[in-house]
């Protein structure tokens, strides 16, 4: 069974008095341990589609499955409790706390998914170091650059045994060389740990790591 199904998707916005269709009818799903890389030019619904499979938007019509549970009719707070417990977010955005260190932003993570005290702490600076910043770990995220800051945010999404992660541009403030290292990470994740990832992406590099690879495209996917 896919660990996070989507079925005929569509989300409609309007601006006005028109109705913009974004997703058009859309179908995937997504294995344990899989990789898939997303593109797709911009405006074409890469990240409304990320967004409504992370359960943060809702779809205007079809259904969306995570572990098994349909969330399209589920209630708010339930739904915050599916994003808590099997969702990992890498935001284009980065989303930092700027009153925290790179260590404690990701520290706060594991807190949110049940994991507090020494293991947590423990465990956020592995992250950190993993994603290639351990002498920064300390830094507030105005002493970072953008891509320490991209860094930090990948580790955050890592942070806990969430089963699906969901990353936006997770590369695209990062050089070839750091860009190919995190790509690593996701691809050790997924084998060694069983976990799905959906990358949304411009880079080249992703198709290397990706199990499969599909376009969007006027709301529409279609595999490459």
């Amino acid at each position: 069974m896919p660990i996070l199904e989507a079925n005929n998707v569509r989300k409609d916005f309007t601006e006005g008095r028109e109705k913009v269709s974004v997703l058009r009818g859309i179908s995937l799903s997504l294995e344990r341990g899989e990789i898939v890389s997303l593109e797709g030019p911009s405006g074409s619904g890469k990240t409304t589609l990320l967004s409504i499979l992370g359960c943060i938007l809702t779809a205007t019509e079809g259904d969306v499955t995570v572990e098994g549970v349909k969330v399209d009719r589920t209630r708010a707070r339930a739904l915050a409790g599916i994003r808590k417990r099997s969702i990992g977010f890498v935001f284009q955005q980065f989303n930092l706390f700027g009153a925290l260190t790179a260590a404690e932003n990701v520290e706060y993570a594991m807190n949110l998914k049940g994991l507090t005290g020494r293991g947590a702490g423990k465990e956020a600076s592995r992250l950190i170091e993993a994603v290639g910043l351990a002498d920064r770990k300390h830094f507030l995220p105005r002493d970072l650059s953008g891509g320490q800051k991209q860094r930090v945010a990948i580790a955050r999404a890592l942070a806990g045994t969430s089963p699906i992660l969901l990353a936006d541009e997770p590369t695209a403030n990062l050089d070839s060389h750091a860009g190919q290292q995190i790509l690593e990470l996701f691809r050790t994740l997924a084998k060694q740990e069983s976990r799905a990832l959906l990358i949304v992406t411009h880079d080249p590099q992703v198709r290397a790591v990706a199990d499969r690879t599909l376009l969007i495209r006027d709301g529409l996917l279609s595999p490459i």
